[in-house]
């Protein structure tokens, strides 16, 4: 197995959690509705789950010298659950019994459900209630299962046979780990997350923790730490509660609540854990304090926005960043939330599963950032992959990150070679993203190749239409797409969602976006749509816009 770069401390998620517990054992760790659980309170019931993983065999399988990159040595356990407590206490209880969490999209039908669970080999599950059926669906496809634990999610679903409630396993176990297990937490075992799958399968990503920690979390970078004394010490001074407001299911929320947590802060949930309710978000960075909150690009932000204005503004003096990742946040959408909470920053992260965090772009009233500043890991590469570009190279070329970057894919040896790979002596993760080197040094985004269109010999990226058809006042939502066409190959079809009670044409669409746009980039159709289905992180889903586009075409449409 290739080495991964070790350079200063490396760090272990469940030994950073134990050091943190040590020194602010009576501070919030978790609030959620009218339930404030301190780290004393974390601490005890995770490792009642650990324990009760560990009792039953569950844990590390394999050295590490013996895994190929795309292979993991650890036994994995299977969320399948809405935000609440017990997500964060089993993705911490999996991590102490040196297990490997699954994060499982709990909008998944059967034969996605099967996908994940069986391509990740899953020996454990713990689902909420409301999963039951779906779950029971697959479960006797699944020969590496071997425990069910069912969480009472307020739904009332009865147990599935075999299944054990999630506070029962709890009660048997005592609140103390097996001897050994503590000193046997290593920076080698493997963080693993799953991408959403929303322009394909989904694909499970394996870091080492000590890479991922420092790469994707930042862990340590720029701090003087020569282990968890240093960042226990720190961590006793915090006052940061954050507020991930996607599904924990997606890496951007998950990657929030552990950066928090890494800090010794609190995470807070919103009521609603369902489906996003402006109004519950506000209130409850409003009741709890909240210092920091999570969105996803426009998704979010936009319904955000109007709510705070139909409410005439909420009181949260406490908070003082927002943060974005995962989708587009475009320069209006910013640019409103600035006017309405001029003293916070918006920061708008840029990384990917594949790569950890690439760049930021922060704005604040007065300076909106167009570009993202990169990370010192973070290169544009050529073309055919073959060199890095520099700020004078006026090209288009892959997004990548060097250094510290993922092992692989999960049980996918030809797509970790594609992904994963060498570019003269640099080791990068290559996502997919196209991007530019600017002559200032920032990076410009451009968007997903794989939902890159090709019309008229021109390449043309979903990300920067969609960007110009937001901006126009009567939009609420849009993405943007290829359908086939017999002139131009590929069309430009935009699928838009208006505001309420607002009326459009779509030829004012098509003259407001080249008002930016070269002519062949602007839509070559609209179709209107009552709103735009996206995943419950807010991701684009793109298979659904070619099928909405296509079925809009004309009668003797190229298909």
């Amino acid at each position: 197995m290739e080495e991964s770069p070790a350079v200063g401390f490396e760090w272990n998620i469940a030994a950073i959690a134990h050091a943190i517990e040590s020194v602010v054992p009576a501070h919030d760790a978790i609030v959620w509705r009218d339930l404030r659980l301190t780290w004393r309170d974390v601490g005890e019931r995770s490792r009642r789950l650990a324990g009760a993983l560990a009792d039953r065999g569950f844990g590390l399988r394999r050295t590490f010298e013996e895994c190929e990159p795309w292979e993991s040595p650890h036994d994995h356990v299977a969320l399948y659950l809405y935000n609440g407590n017990e997500y964060l206490e089993a993705t911490l209880a999996a991590h102490q019994a040196r297990c490997a969490p699954i994060n499982v999209n709990y909008r998944y039908r059967s034969t996605e459900l099967h996908h994940v669970l069986s391509d990740s080999a899953a020996a454990v599950v713990i689902y909420g209630g409301s999963f039951a059926e779906t779950l029971a669906a697959v479960r006797d496809d699944l020969p590496d299962l071997g425990l069910l634990v069912q969480v009472d999610d307020g739904s009332g679903a009865r147990l599935l046979d075999g299944a054990i409630g999630y506070e029962d396993l709890l009660s048997r176990h005592a609140p103390t780990l097996p001897p050994g297990l503590v000193d046997s937490w290593s920076p080698d075992d493997r963080y693993i997350c799953y991408t959403g799958g929303t322009t394909g399968l989904p694909k499970g990503v394996v870091w080492r923790q000590g890479d991922f920690l420092q790469a994707a979390l930042g862990i340590g970078v720029g701090r003087d730490w020569s282990g968890y004394d240093d960042l226990a010490a720190a961590a006793s001074h915090s006052s940061l509660r954050a507020l991930p407001t996607p599904p924990l299911m997606h890496g951007a929320a998950m990657w929030n609540a552990l950066s928090c947590w890494a800090a010794g802060g609190a995470i807070i949930l919103q009521d609603d854990t369902h489906h996003l309710d402006p109004a519950d978000v506000w209130s409850s960075v409003e009741r709890h304090g909240a210092t920091s909150l999570l969105i996803v690009g426009d998704a979010f932000a936009r319904p955000l926005i109007d709510e705070w204005d139909a409410h005439g503004g909420y009181d949260v003096p406490t908070l003082r960043h927002i943060l974005s990742g995962g989708a587009v946040l475009s320069p209006t959408v910013k640019q409103g939330l600035v006017e309405r909470l001029p003293e916070i920053a918006i920061v708008d992260v840029l990384g990917s599963t594949e790569s950890g965090r690439q760049g930021v772009a922060t704005s604040r009233v007065g300076a909106t950032s167009a570009g993202f500043t990169p990370e010192s890991s973070a290169v544009v590469l050529s073309e055919d992959r073959s060199r890095v570009l520099g700020p004078s190279d006026d090209a288009i070329g892959w997004l990548a990150q060097s250094g510290r970057v993922p092992l692989g894919y999960l049980g996918d040896a030809e797509t970790t070679r594609t992904a994963f790979t060498r570019v003269g002596d640099l080791r990068c993760a290559i996502a997919g993203d196209r991007a530019r080197h600017r002559a200032d040094g920032s990076i410009e985004l451009l968007g997903r190749d794989s939902v890159t269109i090709n019309t008229g010999g021109e390449k043309v990226f979903a990300e920067e239409v969609e960007t110009a058809l937001k901006a126009h006042p009567a939009v609420f939502d849009a993405l943007v797409c290829g359908r086939p066409s017999l002139r131009w190959g590929q069309e430009i079809v935009g699928v838009v969602a208006l505001r309420d009670g607002v009326r459009v044409e779509a030829d004012e669409l098509r003259r407001w976006c080249r008002r930016d746009l070269a002519d062949f980039k602007a839509p070559k159709a609209i179709v209107f749509v009552p709103a735009v289905v996206r995943s419950p992180s807010g991701k684009a889903d793109y298979r659904w816009a070619r099928d909405t586009a296509e079925r809009a075409a004309p009668e003797g449409h190229a298909r």
